[in-house]
């Protein structure tokens, strides 16, 4: 490897990390909504069996 193909690889693997420091609150943010969904589910079902 010459120093345009590392230049190349440090800047593509900047920009992906980047990139994931952008998506990983939004994918947490999905997993806690779909989290808490599935608790309001369960608790729905729980209450139409008691009554």
């Amino acid at each position: 490897m010459n120093t345009n193909q590392i230049e190349g690889l440090v800047g593509m693997l900047t920009v992906l990390v980047i990139l994931a420091f952008l998506v990983a609150p939004s994918a947490a943010g999905i997993v806690r909504d779909r989290r808490i969904d599935r608790e309001i589910r369960n608790a729905a079902r729980l209450i139409r069996t008691r009554v």
